[in-house]
């Protein structure tokens, strides 16, 4: 991974392809939203971030940097966005860090954990940083003419499966919406609405991440097998969100909108000179729900674990993630095109 911090360095130095990034979703791009609200989805002890480059939890849920922040390096920004919790003054022209651990497109996704910032108040949130933007930039037209040139990335939808619709105990959702294929339906119209809503306050170049295989994830594999309905439902969804970015690039090219879907259960992981050896354990000592447990002793080779704790990956795969994301050397991993080339267009 020396090489790849390496690369990551000198892209920093050079000159920022966006002028801000606007980030919305859940614990996969959260960094630090969370720490504050009463919640069990939370990060913000060690050891998570023991990889973090102050060697300190931060409320990223993951050993270091996650696939945003490296995507963030790669186009040139100089800083960490910041989560919107910690916000203030001119930090917003430089974008803002919107999303919320156990966060959904549902409002009532995550709820079982604790307080939680639905996309639908991210949307509400990111209103008022275009407001505050509009007062620094000397009126809402200059603002809206500066947020078309930001890059806005949402990766947001896990959630709404492991902890609502896969989750009967607590939630309705499975039985008010018995088939998979109808609820994702429901998951990616709702989705629509919010993405149109970003559109009328200025985002214009848009990525959309799709649920990765959350039937492989530890948390769900027993036996040594993944949860194939977990995972069948979640490609309902990913395949949907998919025809979604066609329809949106259809319909609002002419005022030069571009939207790209990112597959991240393209390619494979189990390629022997990526160096992974544990697929299905969690690098990290977990409590009971599945997050690491405070004060645990991780082990020590991170770098060949998929997994840090029983929901989310490590900081490599999150290097191998952002690097695919940015440039699309898979294929069927960025479509239609990759973020380098939506950054530049």
């Amino acid at each position: 991974m020396l090489f790849v911090s390496n690369v990551v360095v000198v892209l920093v130095n050079g000159q920022s392809k966006v002028p801000a990034i606007y980030i919305f979703g859940d614990s996969q791009a959260d960094n630090g939203n969370n720490n504050n609200l009463r919640t069990n989805a939370k990060a913000n002890y060690n050891p998570y971030g023991i990889d973090f480059p102050t060697g300190m939890p931060t409320g990223r849920f993951t050993n270091g940097l996650t696939a945003i922040d490296i995507i963030g390096q790669l186009l040139g920004s100089e800083e960490f966005i910041p989560p919107y919790a910690n916000t203030s003054g001119y930090d917003i022209l430089n974008g803002v860090n919107y999303a919320s651990g156990a966060a959904g497109i549902r409002d009532e996704t995550g709820r079982q954990l604790g307080a939680v910032i639905s996309m639908g108040e991210q949307i509400i949130n990111h209103r008022i940083t275009v407001w505050r933007i509009a007062a620094r930039l000397g009126g809402y037209q200059k603002a809206l003419e500066y947020l078309n040139k930001a890059l806005y990335y949402v990766n947001i939808g896990s959630n709404d499966y492991l902890n609502n619709y896969f989750l009967p105990q607590y939630y309705f959702t499975s039985r008010i919406y018995p088939s998979p294929q109808q609820y994702a339906q429901v998951l990616v119209d709702q989705l629509n609405s919010y993405l149109r809503d970003l559109r009328n306050v200025g985002a214009r170049k848009v990525v959309l991440v799709g649920v990765g295989a959350i039937g492989c994830i530890p948390r769900q594999i027993k036996n040594g097998s993944c949860a194939e309905d977990v995972n069948a439902a979640a490609f309902l969804f990913n395949k949907k969100l998919r025809d979604l970015v066609d329809q949106f690039n259809n319909n609002f090219s002419s005022d030069g909108s571009k939207y790209i879907y990112v597959n991240t259960t393209a390619g494979s992981l189990l390629d022997p000179s990526l160096g992974f050896t544990q697929f299905t354990t969690s690098c990290c000592p977990t409590r009971e729900d599945g997050q690491c447990a405070e004060g645990g002793v991780p082990c020590s080779n991170r770098n060949e674990y998929v997994f840090y704790d029983e929901f989310h990956p490590t900081q490599k795969v999150n290097y191998l993630t952002a690097f695919e994301t940015y440039n699309g050397t898979t294929p069927g991993f960025t479509y239609p095109m990759d973020v380098k080339t939506l950054a530049q267009s």
